[in-house]
C-alpha cells in the first residue's frame, strides 16, 4: 500500500481531505497542486494565503513525511480578539 499526505481544506459548513500519494521530495504546495483543490476551490490564493502542516504554519517549500496532514488556511472573518470583546459585550 502506497504511503500517503492529507490536504485539507475547511469551509465554514464542511471540511474536504483529499489524499496525495507521497513520494521523495514532495513539498507542501506540490501536495495541495496534486490533491486537486486548487480547481475546485478558486479562492484559495497559496500566495497570499496560510498553509500548515498539522496546525503549524509552514512554508510552501516545506518537505513533506508520510502521514502528515497538510491544512489550507482561510483568512478570518474577523481578528479573534474582537471577537472575544464582542462576546463579552
Amino acid at each position: 500500500m502506497a504511503e500517503m499526505v492529507e490536504v485539507i481544506y475547511a469551509l465554514p459548513d464542511c471540511q474536504v481531505l483529499q489524499r496525495v500519494e507521497w513520494q521523495s521530495g514532495l513539498t507542501v504546495r506540490r501536495a495541495i497542486e496534486q490533491s486537486g483543490l486548487l480547481a475546485r476551490f478558486r479562492e484559495i490564493d497559496l500566495e497570499q494565503g496560510k498553509v500548515g502542516v498539522f496546525g503549524r504554519v509552514c512554508r510552501l517549500d516545506r518537505k513533506l513525511k508520510p502521514g502528515d496532514r497538510v491544512e489550507i488556511y482561510r483568512p478570518l472573518a474577523i481578528d479573534p480578539k474582537e471577537a472575544r470583546r464582542l462576546l463579552v459585550s
